[in-house]
Order: C-alpha cells, then sequence, then structure tokens
C-alpha cells in the first residue's frame, strides 16, 4: 500500500521535477560546505607552515649566534678589548 502510495507521488510529472531540482540543490549545497571546510583545512596548514617558518628561522639564528661566540675566556677578553661585541 506505501509502495503504491510512493510510486503514485513519484509517478507525477511535477514530483519528478521537484524531486530532481531538489537533488541538485542538495548536491550544490554539499558542495559549497566541503569547499568551506577545504578553505578552513587550507587556512590552518598554511597558518602552521608560517609558525614552522618563524621556528626555524629562530633556529637558524641561535645557530649563527652560537657559531660567532668566543670559545674560551681568553677569546672572550679580546673581543671585549677591541670592541667587538
Amino acid at each position: 500500500m506505501i509502495s503504491t502510495f510512493v510510486g503514485g507521488i513519484i509517478a507525477s510529472p511535477w514530483m519528478r521535477a521537484a524531486l530532481r531540482y531538489g537533488t541538485i540543490a542538495l548536491a550544490i549545497v554539499l558542495f559549497l560546505l566541503s569547499f568551506c571546510r577545504a578553505g578552513e583545512r587550507t587556512g590552518r596548514l598554511a597558518e602552521r607552515l608560517e609558525t614552522r617558518e618563524k621556528a626555524n628561522e629562530i633556529q637558524r639564528r641561535m645557530l649563527e649566534a652560537a657559531a660567532r661566540r668566543p670559545r674560551d675566556r681568553v677569546e672572550l677578553v679580546d673581543r671585549l678589548r677591541d670592541g667587538g661585541f
């Protein structure tokens, strides 16, 4: 009985058109939602990359400063006398 009722509704040309347009509208909405989520994910990845680049830059500066530091007290005293700091 239900199958004949549903079959009768779907057999109507107006209902078929409504189902068709409803399906198309649902597909478009789902596509737009997935597009927004992909944009959010891309933004988070870009922010993470920027943070990592800043951390790498800071670490590089620290390594360069460590490479230029005086090796012992004698070199430190020489630099202080020469005004190298």
